[in-house]
């Protein structure tokens, strides 16, 4: 059975680090919300947008399209036949995770989520370290953060589909590891 993997959390939760490092092993098409959103833009990923939460790339609508265009891509590699897809990006509201869910019910496959956590200091360090980077593609900061504890929705839908928590805590060799025997042991 085909599957969407779905790697989903707060920012700076390691999301990103494990679904890319995830994809490349498994050799899977991986998109990534960050930077389907500034391609939209028409901006190189590298670029800053310092934008104020639900400001400039970041509004509602525009996150609306950045997702949207994360399930049409999807689509396309299902129907393309490939085995499976990994979707990272933050997931925070209900309804974006169901529009995940109703995409696999349409398309005869299994929706994968792994919700990465990892302590609020590791976040702080992770944060500081992003800021320092040139190449870094995420815009998260700590204020993003403090907006995205306010308003995430816990995935309580979850709960009974095959939830995967995940701390990503330990280095990622470890937890592809840890992961590989969850997905394999979900199936």
């Amino acid at each position: 059975m085909q599957r969407i993997y779905v790697f989903f959390g707060r920012i700076a939760s390691g999301k990103s680090t494990l679904a890319q490092k995830f994809a490349e092993h498994y050799g899977l098409p991986y998109y990534n919300t960050d930077r389907v959103r500034k391609e939209l833009a028409g901006l190189d990923p590298a670029t800053r947008c310092a934008a104020g939460v639900n400001q400039g790339i970041y509004t509602r609508d525009f996150s609306r399209r950045t997702y949207q265009a994360m399930l049409d891509r999807a689509r396309d590699d299902l129907q393309a036949g490939r085995p499976a897809v990994v979707l990272d990006g933050s997931y925070s509201e209900r309804a974006e995770r169901e529009q995940v869910l109703a995409l696999a019910v349409s398309q005869g496959a299994a929706a994968v989520f792994i919700l990465c956590t990892c302590a609020e200091d590791e976040v702080k360090r992770r944060l500081a370290k992003r800021a320092r980077d040139p190449q870094a593609v995420s815009d998260g900061r700590w204020e993003i953060y403090l907006a995205q504890q306010a308003t995430f929705e816990p995935p309580d839908e979850l709960r009974d589909r095959g939830l995967i928590t995940i701390e990503t805590d330990a280095p990622v060799e470890v937890l592809l590891t840890r992961l590989d025997k969850e997905v394999h042991g979900a199936e």
